[in-house]
């Protein structure tokens, strides 16, 4: 299956994070045609498209915004979900800054058809260079009139916020998101009320992530019918996948949803020395792992759900047999346990304990009692959590023992670094020979 380059269509052009650079490839064309057209047909023409939301739950992004109820009297928010903090995703980021402008004029276009006035990008306060293009981008629409009052002659009025985020994982989570930019800290609401209801300010609010943003000017620009010839029935359009891990080309690969893995592991150049797939993440830490035999499963929504996994993020990551799964899973659980907010007792308690049995396993103390335990304790904890935190924390383990038992029988007995090498995994050849 053939690359489809769209958002990532002029990454090599160095100027394309600028206003002309982007208007050169017919930036904010789609936004004219937005403005002449009515709300709701713009909500209608993306409903249409089938596009999903590209932040790992894959939700109907017209429907999501046909929620926002109309003519309420209260004002309506666009919040752009750019927290991109799961292990193993890097897509966001990329887009921000390479192709900042095509996020803007998605905000743009969006805030126009939930008819939202005020619209807040929320990113990750790690990556300041993303902060930086993307306030720049901003600051550029606002001198040129596509920010500000009655754009391109329209009527519409809309302001953008770019708000930097503390580095916590925790708000890449809706309702945390909307608390911290209130100002609170970053803990998950009680749902119902759901944000397209009561969101920010008590306020209709609709949170799509900055890739799923990046598409709509595109749909708009070019058509359904033309968005449509990519993907599948149920999982249409193109993705940007960041393939990462033990590849020969680690990156960003765009390509219509429907690709296999193994099709995205010959862009990026095969396995390192021509080893073979132990495991891979089809989109981030906190979905479940496949092996080698599901290379072939088309990545879509659908499919990987069918495999007993997700697609999550769309970031691929690829393991060969130097790495070790107990490892592998016990480091995951680590963050997830650090980074919980701590509300709710089973997430809070659960990647306590579930990080302290597999730290036994990883030093050879493990059991075959604590086997099973690790699997009640994620049982206790899968959807039993205040928001999918928790799930995620309890995704890892049960397909690693399903996969990978015989590693969890070794470490009863053996650490570890004994049975591999962690030199042997290390990415770069630097780190290996230190």
């Amino acid at each position: 299956m053939a690359l489809t380059p769209v958002i990532t269509e002029h990454w090599n052009d160095p100027t394309l994070y600028t206003l002309d650079g982007y208007r050169s490839h017919g930036g904010y064309r789609a936004l004219a045609t937005a403005l002449k057209s009515d709300p709701d047909v713009v909500i209608a023409t993306v409903k249409d498209s089938g596009l999903r939301g590209r932040g790992g739950a894959g939700f109907p992004t017209g429907l999501k915004w046909s929620f926002v109820p109309q003519n309420d009297g209260k004002p309506h928010y666009l919040v752009v979900n750019a927290d991109e903090s799961e292990p193993g995703a890097c897509k966001d980021i990329p887009i921000m800054m390479a192709n900042p402008h095509a996020l803007v004029e998605g905000v743009i276009i969006t805030s126009f058809a939930i008819r939202a006035n005020h619209a807040f990008i929320y990113i990750r306060g790690e990556v300041p260079n993303a902060i930086r293009k993307v306030a720049f981008a901003v600051e550029q629409a606002r001198a040129a009139g596509l920010i500000g009052k009655n754009i391109l002659g329209s009527g519409f009025d809309l302001e953008i916020v770019v708000h930097s985020g503390a580095g916590a994982y925790i708000c890449g989570e809706e309702t945390a998101l909307l608390d911290s930019l209130e100002g609170y800290r970053g803990q998950p609401r009680l749902k119902p009320p759901f944000p397209a209801v009561a969101g920010l300010y008590a306020s209709p609010t609709v949170i799509n992530n900055v890739e799923t943003i990046a598409n709509v000017p595109y749909i708009i620009d070019r058509g359904v019918d033309w968005f449509r010839q990519f993907g599948t029935e149920k999982s249409p359009g193109f993705k940007v996948f960041a393939v990462s891990g033990h590849v020969n080309r680690p990156g960003i690969y765009e390509a219509p949803l429907g690709i296999t893995m193994r099709e995205l592991l010959d862009y990026a150049g095969g396995m390192r020395g021509g080893a073979d797939v132990k495991f891979w993440l089809p989109g981030g830490s906190s979905v479940p792992m496949l092996t080698a035999e599901h290379l072939d499963i088309p990545m879509t929504y659908e499919d990987m759900a069918a495999a007993g996994t997700m697609l999550g993020t769309g970031t691929p990551m690829v393991f060969d047999s130097t790495v070790s799964v107990v490892k592998a899973v016990t480091r995951w659980l680590e963050f997830y346990k650090h980074e919980s907010c701590g509300k709710c007792t089973p997430c809070r308690e659960g990647t306590y304990w579930i990080t302290g049995v597999l730290e036994k396993f990883e030093h050879g103390h493990g059991s075959q009692e604590e086997v099973e335990t690790l699997t009640h304790l994620c049982n206790q904890i899968a959807g039993r959590s205040f928001c999918a935190l928790g799930d995620a924390a309890a995704t890892p383990y049960p397909a690693a023992l399903k996969y990978f038992r015989e590693e969890f029988d070794a470490a009863t007995h053996t650490p570890v670094d004994e049975t591999f090498d962690p030199r042997a995994s290390y990415i770069f050849a630097e780190a290996a020979a230190r």
